[in-house]
This record gives C-alpha cells, structure tokens and sequence, in this order.
C-alpha cells in the first residue's frame, strides 16, 4: 500500500528537523532543572529554554497550516507521564510557582491561579508527542501536532511561563534595598 502522507518540501522538511532538535533540547533543559542540581542557574536555564521554544513555535505558526493526508492521527503510543517533571519542578520552584493568569486577553480577562511547574510539564508533554510522530519518520504529522498544539496549547503555556520567568528574574535582580544600590554605585565611581 502506497504512503498516504505526501513527502514535504525541504522548507518543510528543515523546519521539522529543527523544531524535533529543539523540542529535545526544551525537554533536556527541564529535566535538568527539575534535578534541583541547578541552583541559582535554573531560572536562567528555564528562560533561555521557553525563549528558544517560543521562538520555534513562531515559525510553526508563521508558516502556512500543515495539514496530513489522512484524517486521523496514527497513534504515537501511550501519552508522555510527565508527571515526575511535573512534580520534581514544582519541588525546585517552591514559593516561586504560582502566579496569576489571564484566562484570554482578548476574550476573558478573568484571573486564574497558573503554576510554572503545570505549564512546563504540559509544554513538554505536547513536543514529546509531536516526536515520537518525528522518530517515526512521520514528519508531516510531527509537524501538524505541534503547530496545531501550538497555537492552542503549549504557545499560551510558554508565553505565561516565559512572563513569569522573566518578572521572577527581574525581581531578584532589581528588588534590592536602597543602601546596597548606593554602594554598588558609589564603588563603580570611585574605583
């Protein structure tokens, strides 16, 4: 029987490779910090990581909308138990996790408890799909899942995280008494 999914463009082709190669390194990077062996880096770690994604998930969005041949999706085996992550981030982010979210800026400004751990973990969850439809070699419905996923969930998932990451860096860098930025200003003068 003949493949019904149709072979993509390079374009097509180069963009599922680079978004399976950073979808590896995103789950890498937080299976890191979820180790707590990061320290004072995880936060940093946790930025450069949901930066990067974001930036993946802007070209998935940029280009036209992928669309398999078949009308189902194949099954890519059990979901990803990411609860561990999940857990062991929420451990690592403890007192900094929850925040609070916007449900839809443009529809529903109602407030919402969010926590970085759950939205990592299902940003996660949502690229490991879309790889093991990669690894498969199925590229355009690795493709299809994670544009799709995308813009409906694991793009509004980062975005929260990403603010949250970079209001909690903020803070600790810049929410410092009075006394020590006079001094720090005061030595950077007076050498």
């Amino acid at each position: 029987m003949a493949d019904p999914t149709p072979a993509l463009s390079a374009d097509l082709t180069a963009l599922a490779d680079a978004t399976a190669a950073d979808a590896r390194a995103f789950l890498s990077s937080v299976t890191e910090v979820a180790t707590g062996r990061l320290d004072s880096a995880a936060l940093s770690v946790l930025l450069l990581a949901v930066s990067q994604m974001l930036l993946t998930g802007a070209r998935l969005g940029a280009v036209d909308d992928v669309v398999p041949a078949r009308r189902f999706e194949p099954d890519a085996g059990p979901d990803p138990d990411v609860d561990p992550v999940r857990t062991s981030l929420a451990n690592v982010l403890e007192g900094l996790d929850d925040y609070a979210d916007v449900v839809d800026p443009l529809t529903d400004a109602e407030l919402v408890r969010g926590a970085l751990s759950d939205d990592l973990a299902s940003v996660a969850a949502d690229l490991e799909h879309g790889l093991r439809h990669h690894e498969r070699g199925d590229l355009t419905e690795a493709l299809w899942w994670w544009q799709f996923s995308y813009l409906s969930s694991w793009g509004p998932r980062a975005t929260a995280a990403l603010r949250v990451l970079q209001s909690l860096l903020a803070h600790l860098r810049l929410d410092v008494d009075a006394e020590t930025v006079a001094e720090a200003e005061f030595d950077a003068l007076h050498p």
